[in-house]
């Protein structure tokens, strides 16, 4: 298993934009999005070390934790932090879910079409950040 964990606030996939020059139209990522994709590919790279891309099918597990606000109560903060009241703020799961699988596309794997499962969990906690566990399908699993 492969577990990456990236701190910092999650960053959702943007909206492309799109760039004219003469009749050709181009698009590209926000420079939001592009820094989060570029910080998680770093630490994907740091946690692959030396191995290869797999060539495999994989299963994802994404966790993503939200700050807790600080003009929260001691009381909601508790609720929050224990995981009674989940977060369902900005962003949304699949948004973080594909910046971050995109980042590691031909460091973890070649192709994130390889993903035939996953799994996305969104909470609160005090330390924000990302963690993405990933783990090789054996033929048949």
């Amino acid at each position: 298993m492969i577990k990456i964990i990236v701190p910092g606030v999650p960053v959702g996939q943007g909206r492309p934009r799109f760039a004219r020059n003469g009749r050709f139209v181009s698009t590209y990522d926000p420079p939001k999005s592009r820094a989060y994709k570029q910080s998680v590919a770093i630490y994907a790279r740091g946690a692959m070390g030396q191995k290869l891309p797999t060539e495999k099918a994989v299963r994802c597990r994404l966790y993503i934790y939200r700050q807790i606000p600080k003009s929260d109560s001691k009381r909601r903060h508790m609720l929050k932090a224990t995981g009674k009241i989940r977060a369902t703020i900005k962003p949304d799961v699949d948004n973080v879910y594909k910046a971050v699988t995109d980042a590691c596309t031909h460091i973890i794997w070649d192709d994130d079409n390889q993903i035939v499962e996953a799994h996305i969990y969104k909470q609160y906690s005090d330390r924000p950040r990302v963690v993405l566990e990933v783990e090789e399908l054996e033929d048949g699993q």
